[in-house]
């Protein structure tokens, strides 16, 4: 097993809720269901590949912020967490990394024109994409620079059982985001509220400096917090959305 998916780490960092999406799009991975949804009204247009946060579950996101992506010309697709809304399993960090792959493999999309979109939590779900595919773009909202800050807030390495020395080299090797995003060359929107009260804005700083792409824009909010960054700044965040995706839409 995984030092990220031990049963105590997930109790501590993971917080399912069991709140299922109406009319899911279902992704099937080792016996485990993953109850996503998507919209696909335009044809030929990229898809939103959307990764929510901790604590949150799809049917959060339908149907008003699938509309509003909808409005802007995109098809979209909210992935879900094992565990969480009406999916199935037993939710882990490790299976946030390796259920992203499934789910971009079942939406039957080729990567070039999907846009990978990771919100706190989900940020580990889109930069890994990112890392792998050549995808259309990336953005990332209220995201995590370093996992392991994260982990070590929730739980000691006695606690799961191993060496500082041995989950260090687990979390670089699997949730390296400077590594990954090295590796990343396509467009970027990093979004942030400027007095994030959970994660520290210089997260977003850190993931926009570390990708390798000449198109990437940091996008710093200066209203609400972790959890309220688009209702206290909706105007600026899909101002910000419509300029990226608009640019994105067009070179499809």
């Amino acid at each position: 097993m995984r030092i990220i998916d031990h049963p105590l780490l997930g109790a501590r960092a993971l917080h399912p809720r069991p709140t299922p999406v109406e009319d899911p799009f279902f992704v099937t991975a080792d016996g485990v269901t993953l109850a996503c949804w998507r919209s696909n009204p335009h044809a030929n247009a990229p898809t939103v590949l959307h990764f929510h946060g901790n604590g949150e579950v799809v049917a959060d996101y339908i149907p008003w912020f699938a509309d509003a992506l909808v409005g802007l010309g995109v098809n979209v697709a909210f992935a879900e967490y094992r565990g969480y809304g009406g999916s199935t399993g037993r939710s882990t960090l490790g299976a946030v990394l390796d259920d992203a792959h499934r789910v971009l493999s079942g939406l039957g999309v080729e990567p070039e024109q999907v846009i990978a979109y990771g919100r706190s939590l989900g940020s580990y779900a889109a930069i890994e994409l990112a890392s792998t595919y050549p995808l259309r773009g990336l953005i990332v909202e209220s995201g995590i620079a370093d996992p392991l800050e994260r982990i070590l807030l929730r739980v000691t390495p006695e606690e799961l059982g191993v060496t500082s020395e041995a989950l260090r080299e687990e979390v670089t090797g699997l949730l390296d985001h400077e590594r990954k995003l090295a590796r990343y060359h396509g467009p970027l929107l990093v979004l942030h509220a400027v007095r994030d009260d959970l994660v520290d804005a210089t997260h977003a700083v850190r993931i926009a400096s570390w990708a390798a792409s000449e198109d990437r824009e940091l996008v710093l909010l200066p209203r609400g917090g972790h959890n309220s960054i688009l209702s206290d700044n909706r105007e600026a965040y899909f101002k910000a959305l419509r300029s990226f995706l608009g640019r994105l839409r067009r070179s499809a």
